[in-house]
């Protein structure tokens, strides 16, 4: 059987941690695939790469094991119940032997103040930096002899860069590379040129616009590989993208869209710094806009409360205009565990960009738009829609076969 790699970075964070024990539970069979996109009936006949060749392994910045990040999650939150880290523990080991130390590059003080952070992750050229993810990458094929390796970005949301005529154009981001100018770069971007160097596939399932800048997305391109983000379309939002089409069709308008979003967990922890916080705010207040097509008053605010773990709550309010002009409301609460519902999209979504390199296929994948807040390149946020798009690409992976 052909085996595949799955590249974490953020391989000990609340996401990646949950993911390694759904993972080797789901390949024990010991837990239903709920939750999983890709185990659903529309992907029946579509030739994924089984569930039992997926491959762990990762960067991590702290100091930190796999298997005492799930001990805490089921200490704090319960998501992970001991039952399960009972039977998947020997698995967890052996991906802590896959997981080397990250790379910080420009990742700004919110992330570099992280407690715990491992003693080799610091780094002030970007050619080092590169070498250190490009090494590590190699070694994981080699050693577990992968057909293919997917890079997955699911680290703590970083600040957007500073505006540099570098991020337009990939042979100038070469050029400072090269010059060992550090300036362009962040984190993120250091990680998809690697995956862009080796001809992996590449996700950015976080709202970091550093992973996929205009001159990274012709870096990806030109390597003919497949790539897709960003931030990964999970609670609040997801509801977004589902009920503004129900307002849209019965040509009600919306007047005022107001969240209030509260989370706690490392998430919430960042996103309490302004900067990091902005980067996140604005690919959740896009969708609106985006899709209705007209002005209105649309504002997210996220607070950090620790004592929440690694759930959130988002209450919204919604002010809208009917016949005759007269204004009525709408409310809801989602309460949700982040972790739970972004660890299987994650999944489903290095299973799709495997098969679309297995296919020959390489650049933005629109179809996967069905998963993200802001996807990249297309302009299509009806959750119905993007459904729909995903069975059509389906449909035609399943004739090809």
């Amino acid at each position: 059987m052909r085996s595949y790699g799955i590249w974490l970075v953020g391989a000990c964070g609340g996401v990646s941690t949950t993911l390694a024990c759904g993972l080797s539970a789901l390949q024990r069979e010991a837990i239903p695939p709920s939750g999983l996109v890709s185990s659903s009936p529309i992907f029946d006949g579509v030739q994924l790469p089984p569930l039992k060749s997926l491959v762990l392994g990762g960067h991590e910045i702290r100091d930190e094991s796999l298997v005492s990040a799930a001990r805490q999650i089921a200490r704090d939150n319960g998501s992970l119940s001991i039952e399960l880290l009972e039977t998947v523990q020997d698995d967890l080991e052996q991906i802590d032997g896959r997981i080397e130390p990250g790379v910080l590059f420009n990742s700004g003080p919110a992330i570099s103040g992280l407690e715990g952070l491992h003693d080799q992750v610091n780094f002030t050229d970007p050619r080092l930096a590169l070498e250190r993810i490009l090494v590590d990458l190699n070694r994981f094929k080699e050693e577990n002899r992968l057909d293919e390796v997917v890079v997955v970005f699911v680290a703590s949301t970083e600040p957007a860069p500073e505006p540099h005529p570098a991020h337009e154009v990939s042979s100038k981001l070469e050029e400072h590379l090269a010059a060992g100018d550090g300036t362009p770069f962040l984190a993120s971007t250091l990680y998809a040129m690697a995956a862009a160097r080796l001809g992996c596939p590449f996700l950015n399932f976080t709202p970091s616009p550093g992973a996929l800048l205009p001159a990274i997305a012709q870096l990806l391109e030109e390597a003919a590989v497949p790539f897709m983000g960003s931030d990964g379309k999970t609670g609040e939002t997801l509801v977004k993208s589902a009920l503004a089409p129900m307002f849209k069709y019965r040509n009600l308008k919306i007047l005022s869209w107001q969240g209030y979003n509260l989370l706690g967990d490392r998430d919430g922890e960042i996103l309490a710094h302004e900067a990091n916080r902005s980067t996140k705010v604005a690919s959740k207040d896009q969708l609106l806009r985006d899709y209705l097509g007209y002005p209105l008053h649309s504002k997210v605010t996220i607070d950090y409360v620790p004592s929440l773990g690694d759930n959130k709550t988002a209450w919204d309010f919604i002010h809208f205009e009917g016949f005759l002009g007269h204004r009525m409301s709408l409310q809801f609460t989602w309460q949700g565990c982040d972790s739970i519902l972004a660890a299987p999209l994650v999944i489903d979504l290095a299973r799709m960009l495997l098969l679309a390199k297995l296919r020959q296929e390489s650049g933005p994948q629109p179809h996967l738009s069905l998963f993200f807040k802001s996807p990249f390149g297309g302009d299509e946020h009806d959750l119905h829609r993007q459904f729909h798009l995903l069975g059509d690409y389906l449909a035609s992976a399943r004739d090809a076969s």
